[in-house]
């Protein structure tokens, strides 16, 4: 079960989502800034697939589900730093509700 204690830091979760997306997304995502908009930043190399597929990578990274209809994922998965703090309030969520695995 995931604890409070087991909370991954914001600069872990970075570094793991950094290291995750890289691999779905290939060169191109290295000289990205962390705030960037990706779509902006990758223009087509980050189309609704290569997102959803991102989204998927990340839910698998952390252990997390993303609601497509409750969370705004145009908003939280437009910018590794908002996935980061995305990741972040859910796992501190799913430990405080002891919800973890």
């Amino acid at each position: 079960m995931t604890t409070p204690t087991t909370v991954p830091s914001p600069e872990e979760i970075h570094d793991r989502t950094r290291s995750v997306l890289a691999a779905r997304i290939g060169d191109a995502f290295t000289d990205v800034p962390s705030d960037a908009d990706l779509q902006k930043a990758l223009g087509e190399r980050y189309d609704s697939l290569t997102a959803m597929e991102c989204i998927s990578a990340v839910e698998s990274e952390f252990g997390i589900e993303v609601d497509f209809v409750a969370d705004d994922v145009r908003f939280w998965f437009s910018s590794v730093e908002r996935m980061v703090r995305f990741t972040h309030e859910r796992l501190e969520d799913t430990a405080a509700l002891g919800l973890g695995s």
